[in-house]
């Protein structure tokens, strides 16, 4: 039961990491540590999960409109950071829970010649695998109802746009407590750009990372690009490179 790019505002979930949501909110078990690594101290994961609903909160209080015109700000220093799209690769997600909404900026960089990706859920506890999103393209159900290309060969973004739940000073994201995105992250290129998009007022101290936590490369807000690698400059070209293994 697929539909078309025209559908897709039928589904409510997020394209991209609604299946890296918290273990106690989908019944899944914790990403497993590495070698030599010790779980998260359940002090740490309660401090998590209250942040977390903190700020998912605080952002579902601010209006529709005052959220579209963050949303169109934050898409306008993407478009000054990433310049021309023409054959870049972007991965990108879906809005869920007043996150960002960067579908309409998504159409344009397509319009402008860049390719779009989603990710696909294929087992749990391994990373996502990433599939070519082109209008007019059947969609089906994927986990939890996640609307992902029905068929496609795996490409590699060139760029990964990741929400943020929070974010800190430097560029560790604060996502939904499953590991996936830093999983998949893991499994990428070392080339591919991570860029964490979301409201300023998601900022925090820290999120007292862990060592399987890996930093944004860029973090977009609606007041412009922030640098937490200290390079104060955009990395051209973001061009597309191999999109196939």
């Amino acid at each position: 039961m697929g539909k078309g790019d025209d559908d897709l505002n039928d589904y409510a979930s997020p394209a991209c990491l609604l299946h890296e949501v918290d273990p106690a909110y989908s019944g899944l078990t914790p990403p497993p540590s590495r070698a030599g690594q010790a779980q998260p101290e359940p002090s740490l994961t309660e401090w998590r999960r209250s942040e977390r609903a903190r700020l998912i909160a605080a952002r579902l209080e601010m209006s529709a409109r005052a959220r579209n015109a963050l949303g169109r700000r934050i898409a306008g220093h993407l478009d000054a950071l990433i310049g021309d799209p023409a054959g870049v690769l972007v991965s990108g997600y879906w809005p869920f829970r007043g996150e960002p909404d960067l579908r309409d900026w998504f159409r344009n960089l397509r319009e402008r010649g860049g390719l779009a990706a989603l990710p696909v859920v294929i087992e749990r506890g391994k990373p996502l695998l990433f599939r070519l999103w082109r209008k007019g393209e059947r969609l089906e159900r994927g986990v939890w109802n996640i609307p992902v290309p029905a068929a496609g060969d795996p490409v590699f973004p060139r760029i990964v746009i990741a929400p943020l739940v929070g974010f800190d000073a430097q560029g560790y994201r604060l996502g939904y407590g499953g590991g996936f995105f830093d999983r998949t992250l893991a499994a990428l290129p070392p080339s591919t750009i991570a860029i964490g998009v979301g409201y300023e007022m998601a900022e925090i101290a820290t999120i007292r990372p862990h060592g399987f936590d890996i930093p944004m490369r860029y973090i977009v807000t609606e007041n412009g690009v922030r640098f937490p690698s200290g390079k104060q400059e955009r990395e051209p070209p973001f061009d597309a490179g191999p999109i196939s293994p």
